[in-house]
């Protein structure tokens, strides 16, 4: 089985090194503690939620204090090419869900949308405060997964911050039941492309995985953002829920590119 993850801030396992000490403290800490009990010998990870991994052994345990001696410290490089779930704001917390087992799933990146048909509206301090639970919503779900990294969940953005995502992205595909090509064959002919072409300078590449809310992406958006650069595709023979489709096309994306 592996063993338990436990997130510290980034920047501070920067020197570890084996045979050293590293002391956990916080709501992390108490968790290990009191929650999941770790007792002194047990095998641990702590990850600093940037692709840093610390494996040790519990050496003391303490209230609200978890001290690790550090047996080996890694570095996870991020994935050659992100995948990005553009994810619209659905009621009864499907979108939430959805963020969360792609997360699992090995999403690098979760945007909201608030598109048109998206009942849920997030408004000034609503908004913020729904950031804040998407995140940790994420950051649970990695630890679930046992990550090094942590997804970020960027700001939300309407319909034109989204073309305007769209415009930036190596390749954004819209999940869309009238779609002629299946993703499959989209993805392939892509990555077909990239590796016979020369990699620019550009930074990171992505690709931006657009999923509507309950009610669908409406024909204007459709085109608006087809208009910007995305292009559509098929998922599956079945239309699948705005909380599944995502991580569906995770699963999928994730084969295509070698992940799995």
């Amino acid at each position: 089985m592996s063993n338990p993850v436990f997130f510290t801030a980034p920047g501070t396992l920067d020197q570890q090194v084996p045979g050293s000490v590293f002391v956990l403290d916080g709501a992390e800490a108490r968790h290990a503690v009191t929650v999941k009990r770790l007792a002194v010998g047990e095998a641990v990870d702590i990850a600093d939620g940037a692709g840093k991994r610390l494996t040790g052994t519990v050496a003391a345990v303490a209230p609200g204090e978890l001290t690790v001696e550090c047996l080996d410290i890694a570095e996870e490089p991020r994935p050659g090419i992100g995948l990005v779930l553009v994810q619209a704001l659905a009621k009864g917390d499907r979108d939430e869900l959805a963020a969360e087992t792609a997360t699992e799933l090995g999403i690098d990146a979760v945007i909201p949308w608030q598109a048109e048909r998206s009942i849920v509206r997030w408004k000034a301090e609503r908004a913020a405060k729904a950031h804040a639970k998407w995140q940790a919503v994420v950051t649970a779900a990695a630890k679930q997964a046992r990550r090094a990294w942590i997804p970020e969940v960027r700001a939300a953005v309407d319909g034109a911050g989204l073309q305007a995502a769209v415009a930036a992205a190596d390749l954004a595909v819209i999940l869309h039941e009238d779609a002629v090509r299946p993703l499959r064959q989209v993805l392939e002919t892509w990555l077909d492309g990239l590796n016979s072409s020369t990699p620019g300078a550009g930074g990171a590449v992505e690709i931006l995985l657009i999923v509507g809310p309950e009610g669908g992406i409406s024909p204007r958006e459709v085109t608006r953002l087809c208009d910007a650069g995305a292009v559509t595709a098929l998922l599956g023979h079945h239309v699948l829920r705005s909380s599944t489709a995502g991580p569906a096309a995770t699963v999928l994306a994730s084969d295509i590119l070698g992940r799995w």
